[in-house]
């Protein structure tokens, strides 16, 4: 028998319970049991079921042993005193993968799943030794659950985007030619066979590029490269690789097709083409009027048009939801489809101001979006955050140039908010004067806003680190990024007061793994998913990556450059990346489920509506959020600066 102060002390003693407080280690004494083995014992065996507890040795060894095909067992391990073991299993809940044996006499403390769940919501330092596992446990939840209880459309016109792989709808063989081919001569393949790709390939087979039939008519009408007798596959041909494995799903290829603007991708396996899928293959293993709104986008030629089809693009996100797409896929293809939208509306509002006498754009310029829109976020259409960046005029052009674009702003946002992208309520529109600038004046803007205290520009510094230009002169957005990064490395306060404004609302999880919701208001009983949870990942994923000076405004992304920089381990990220996606799908969930009510989406969630495994993924990525807040805190904090600025 062990008293409180012997439980403490090997507790003290044990990474990471070491890191606790005396007075966090007190009460879990209460819960913690002890286990007394002899030499020999089984503390458990391979492939039983989760003790749901973690085991922390007092005294003697553990053997951990894996048992083969043949029943023999293997020592893979030794645990000493004052280590843990079985922590596999006991967030998971799945069988054990290995045995554990007691080398010689054995005590053990026990400290049930209940208890260690507590000290992970509630010390995020502590949780972050369980990060590997608490991401593997919102992995296996995640998919149980989508398999379970996935949100069905019902009479959704899209089937089998993720269940069906595009070895089942590929062209195959390849067609292929070779580089030194006529054109003619790969122009009648293409007819006699009716397709419109040749794979252009070398002598071994290799790819070289791709011949479309847009080539064809591109380089021998339109711009005439080259006389058609003398033209070769390789004059006209896209030596870009656009690829696809052939066991990919056919959502991936659609999502890759939106990311390329291409129409066709070429299938490799074992790095030679072994057939192509076109996005009429997509529409045909469909009966697919959401796919076609993708396609039909670039066809239309008024904002009448245009709008009438953002209409159904609502129903392209049920059908991905209905396939149980995964949450990046989801978001990339929606993200992608909506910057088509805009891209068309950009240049029918060109076309427009030529017919009202305007002219063309006097100096180059580029449309940037920003929030979710940036970041590939965006899932059903949400308020506009945009602006624009023009290159500096004449002296004397300054008053027209500024002229010409906010009027092109403002048929921009007007025929945005015609095609579902309502106007933003803050005003962070390109069409007022503040987000309507020459490079000159936002480069002079990010160096005032990066030094000041004020609420007002600490907020617009928040909103312009997420952006991504869509349309125009991308080297615009890529100068004023290189001086916004310029800019932070040199402030000190920039960090600190980016971080400090974060740190006003903590994650909703409490002690003890409670969810904090509104305690009162039309939400009461809810929790608000994305100010309350996502916002603090985004921020804090932001800033790690600002410092690192990486551009891509992808949360996901930069969590993957973070690991690259070693700013992050693997662990770390697929952890929060876990917490992401998770936060990212009940969002989505809930507020398809509102709009198929008639309600406007609110990104908000009733907890006592989840089931158990819900809730237990809920707050394990809860704790995700609460761990990040905690590490940008440490990184960007700077205490003295807390006397200056409220």
């Amino acid at each position: 028998m062990m008293n409180n102060e012997a439980l403490i002390a090997v507790l003290q003693r044990t990474d990471p319970f070491a890191l606790l407080d005396r007075n966090v280690l007190a009460p879990l004494c209460r819960g913690i049991t002890l286990g007394t083995f002899k030499k020999g014992d089984y503390v458990f065996r391979q492939g039983a079921p989760s003790c749901d507890c973690l085991f922390i040795i007092a005294h003697g060894l553990v053997e951990i042993l894996v048992e083969d095909d043949c029943r023999e067992e293997s020592v893979v391990g030794l645990r000493r005193k004052h280590d843990f073991f079985g922590e596999t299993v006991v967030l998971s809940g799945q069988r054990y993968p290995g045995s554990a044996r007691a080398k010689g006499a054995l005590t053990c403390l026990r400290l049930h799943r209940n208890d260690l769940e507590s000290l992970i919501y509630s010390q995020p330092e502590f949780s972050g030794f369980f990060n590997t596992l608490l991401a593997e446990r919102m992995r296996l939840i995640y998919e149980r659950n989508l398999s379970d209880r996935a949100c069905t459309i019902p009479g959704s016109s899209t089937a089998l985007l993720f269940r069906k792989q595009v070895s089942r709808v590929m062209s195959a063989p390849v067609l292929t030619c070779r580089e030194d081919d006529p054109v003619s001569d790969a122009a009648k393949k293409m007819v006699k066979r009716q397709v419109g790709c040749l794979v252009v390939v070398d002598p071994a087979g290799r790819f070289r590029g791709t011949l479309t039939e847009r080539h064809l008519v591109g380089g021998l009408i339109a711009e005439q490269t080259c006389p058609v007798g003398r033209c070769t596959a390789g004059r006209l041909m896209d030596p870009r690789l656009k690829a696809i494995a052939p066991e990919a799903y056919l959502g991936e290829a659609l999502a890759a097709m939106i990311r390329n603007r291409s129409r066709q991708l070429v299938v490799m396996e074992r790095d030679l083409p072994v057939g192509v899928v076109a996005f009429s293959d997509l529409v045909r293993s469909q009966s697919a009027d959401s796919l076609m709104l993708i396609h039909d986008i670039a066809d239309q030629n008024d904002m009448d048009g245009l709008a009438d089809l953002s209409a159904g693009i609502d129903r392209v996100l049920d059908a991905l939801v209905a396939e149980r797409a995964g949450v990046q896929e989801t978001m990339e293809i929606m993200s992608r489809l909506n910057d088509r939208i805009t891209r068309k509306v950009i240049e029918l509002s060109e076309v427009q101001m030529k017919g009202d006498g305007w002219g063309p754009p006097p100096v180059d310029y580029c449309w940037i979006n920003m929030g979710s829109a940036a970041r590939y976020e965006q899932t059903l259409r949400t308020d506009q955050d945009n602006a624009i960046i023009y290159a500096d005029p004449e002296d004397g052009d300054r008053q027209a140039s500024f002229d010409y674009f906010q009027r092109l702003a403002e048929r921009v946002v007007d025929g945005l908010d015609r095609c579902g992208f309502e106007r933003c309520p803050g005003g962070v529109m390109a069409s007022k004067p503040k987000w309507c600038r020459a490079l000159s004046e936002w480069r002079r803007g990010v160096a005032g806003w990066m030094v000041s205290m004020e609420p007002e520009d600490i907020r617009t510094l928040t909103i312009l680190l997420d952006y991504r230009s869509v349309w125009g002169n991308n080297s615009l957005a890529d100068t004023l990024w290189d001086d916004i990064v310029d800019a932070f490395s040199g402030s000190m306060s920039a960090g600190h007061m980016l971080s400090r404004d974060d740190q006003k609302l903590v994650a909703p999880i409490g002690i003890l793994g409670k969810i904090a919701t509104e305690r009162s208001g039309p939400k009461k009983g809810r929790i608000n998913l994305k100010t309350a949870a996502l916002v603090h990942m985004v921020n804090a994923v932001r800033l790690l990556a600002l410092r690192r000076g990486i551009s891509t405004p992808s949360t996901l992304e930069r969590l993957d450059r973070l690991v690259d920089s070693h700013d992050l381990s693997a662990e770390d990220a697929a952890f929060y990346r876990a917490g992401f996606e998770t936060l990212m799908m009940f969002r989505i969930r809930e507020n398809l489920k509102r709009v198929r009510d008639g309600r406007p989406p609110d990104n908000t969630l009733d907890p006592g509506t989840l089931n158990k495994s819900e809730t237990l993924l809920l707050k394990d990525a809860l704790s995700a959020v609460a761990q990040l807040q905690k590490r940008m805190s440490k990184g960007f904090h700077v205490p003295w600066m807390n006397y200056f600025g409220h």
